[in-house]
């Protein structure tokens, strides 16, 4: 666990841009996930595995308030949330039943769960942003889960607003949305996209400088070995 914090900590400096730009030239264009936004504004990044919900439409002798209570339930999901994981709740795109209130949410910040990713909406708000979890949603409503939602599983493949996110692979969340990067090539993706914010930064500067945008961005080879000079 010591180790896979301090292997994704670098993440904690990359913007989502940064990633969906080295991910798109890995060949991966589906990474980011569709409606879901910062509930809180200020809200800061966030870094960590996927552990993944699923529901799909309201069916009317499944989704009742008694499935609550039912071992598989979003209650049993949120204890088998491991520390430092980021919820992502595939609702597919549901916008009239919330997939969790601040009970739950607060039950989530208990146990160390860094954040909430859904492409649906959350109800109780004003409680939830009370709560502290960092959420990133389509935005809130007031009817209950069940009345357009039935709970079928966790910890499995899910299509999150859009997006395959698989158990254990890694999720970066900012003010520009929700990204996933494949397990696979979690370490990869890390080093280059640490490498092109470094690169990007010192582009930033040479354009305050007044440096004109062809051939300094993307850089050519000529501003490539001036970039790498400047790191000594």
């Amino acid at each position: 666990m010591t180790d896979d914090i301090a292997a994704l900590k670098p993440l904690e400096g990359v913007t989502t841009a940064t990633l969906t730009t080295v991910l798109l030239k890995k060949g991966l264009r589906n990474v980011w996930v569709r409606g879901a936004f910062p509930l809180r504004p200020g809200q800061t990044r966030v870094v960590g595995r996927a552990f993944t919900l699923r529901f799909v439409p309201a069916r009317e002798d499944l989704a009742t308030p008694a499935s609550w209570s039912s071992p598989n339930s979003t209650r049993g999901a949120i204890e088998a949330m491991p520390e430092g994981c980021i919820a992502v709740v595939d609702a597919f795109g549901c916008t009239d039943a919330g997939v969790f209130g601040d009970i739950l949410c607060q039950r989530m910040a208990v146990k160390g769960v860094a954040a909430l990713v859904t492409d649906g909406v959350v109800r109780d708000l004003e409680g939830v942003l009370d709560v502290g979890l960092p959420v990133w949603a389509a935005g809130a409503a007031a009817p209950p889960s069940v009345a357009g939602l039935t709970f079928v599983g966790w910890d499995q493949p899910v299509g999150c607003g859009g997006v395959a996110i698989f158990p254990g692979d890694v999720i970066v969340a900012d003010k520009d949305g929700a990204v996933v990067i494949p397990a696979a090539l979690v370490d990869e993706v890390r080093d280059a996209s640490v490498e092109q914010e470094a690169l990007e930064e010192w582009i930033i500067n040479e354009v305050r400088g007044g440096a004109k945008l062809p051939g300094l961005y993307p850089a050519n080879e000529e501003n490539m070995a001036r970039y790498r000079a400047s790191k000594g």
